[in-house]
């Protein structure tokens, strides 16, 4: 096989998977994060490693809506109270720095929804609702979509799209258009 004629097989073996992944994922689980975050006093967002990458790209996104929203560490992000929302991405639903922000976040008052594979996780029984992503991550536990790709790709990728497919639910209950939200797109780069 040529490079050009791997490459073609290795992006249509990539977009497979991920369009089995979107095409079995729970419309009502989608839509009921959106709602969520569209009455939430404050959202924030917390993951770590590549998880933590998708998080802070949602957190972009809800930004630009015009949403309060912060990510869990950085140096401007304020207490996690009564009235916050928590959305926490794992694959595992185990990772300990993701499971520890949750329950901190618990204690304080907030409500949790986790994004996971694994309802039944630690991060999944903390969550009052949660996004199940059913990927492939490095764990590759049964039951779970099978991937040509290295580790949590498959989760991560399907991640961002899913959460996308939850922004652009809200840009259209928010009314925010494209020239609306790019507005508010940083402007300092």
């Amino acid at each position: 096989m040529t490079d050009h004629a791997t490459t073609y097989v290795l992006k249509t073996q990539i977009l497979t998977e991920i369009e089995r992944v979107l095409a079995a994922l729970d419309d009502d689980a989608l839509e009921s994060l959106a709602k969520v975050l569209l009455d939430a006093e404050r959202i924030f967002v917390t993951g770590e490693g590549r998880s933590g990458f998708m998080a802070r790209a949602f957190a972009m996104r809800l930004m630009h809506l015009g949403l309060p929203v912060h990510v869990v560490g950085e140096t401007t992000t304020p207490a996690v109270g009564a009235g916050a929302t928590v959305v926490a991405v794992s694959g595992s639903g185990t990772t300990a720095g993701t499971v520890r922000v949750a329950e901190q976040a618990l204690a304080a008052g907030a409500r949790v929804h986790a994004v996971t594979t694994a309802p039944g996780s630690p991060l999944g029984e903390l969550a009052a609702t949660t996004l199940v992503v059913p990927a492939a991550t490095k764990y590759r536990r049964p039951g779970e979509a099978a991937s040509v790709q290295p580790l949590s790709s498959l989760f991560d990728q399907a991640t961002h799209i899913a959460l996308d497919v939850v922004a652009l639910r809200l840009a259209g209950l928010l009314s925010v258009d494209n020239d609306t939200a790019r507005k508010a797109h940083a402007n300092t780069e």
